[in-house]
């Protein structure tokens, strides 16, 4: 068992399958020592767990809800970099995270619901999980999915 398998499994965690594309493109590619991920949505077991717009008040999703789909996010993305590198005990940094969170137009949160991709990334690579990172809100994303995430690693 690898290092981060290891760390995983002490985190209780389990990375997925690689989430099939939507659309025309790969899950990840690697060029020169780094890996860019498309953009992941918060897919379990081949569905969106939940969808709609991030906000405050009935009918949408909750931050709180919407900080565990970027959790997902960051873990669907963790996955397709496996899938170009063989193993995540290559990646030597966490280099950028951008994150779209779906949002109400009151909403001004997005900051803490990416922090649910950021904070899952520090917990399994510890300090080269630390990254440069966007947070950004927009009208809607893919499958009405109220988070997506990229990310994009150094690997030896």
């Amino acid at each position: 068992m690898s290092l981060i398998d290891a760390r995983l499994a002490e985190l209780g965690l389990e990375l997925p399958e690689v989430v099939p594309p939507v659309a025309v493109y790969v899950p990840a590619i690697v060029s020169g020592d780094l890996v860019f991920t498309s953009g992941q949505l918060p897919m379990v077991n081949g569905s969106l767990p939940q969808a709609g717009k991030v906000g405050d008040g009935a009918g949408l999703v909750s931050a709180a809800d919407a900080h565990g789909h970027a959790r997902q996010c960051a873990l669907n993305a963790l996955a397709a970099v496996k899938s170009v590198i063989g193993s995540l005990d290559r990646v030597t940094q966490v280099v950028k995270v951008t994150g779209f969170v779906a949002s109400d137009p009151s909403f001004n949160g997005q900051p803490g619901v990416i922090n649910g991709a950021s904070e899952v990334l520090g917990e399994v690579f510890g300090d080269i999980g630390a990254h440069a990172r966007s947070a950004v809100g927009v009208a809607v994303l893919p499958l009405d999915s109220p988070v997506e995430v990229e990310i994009v690693v150094s690997f030896a």
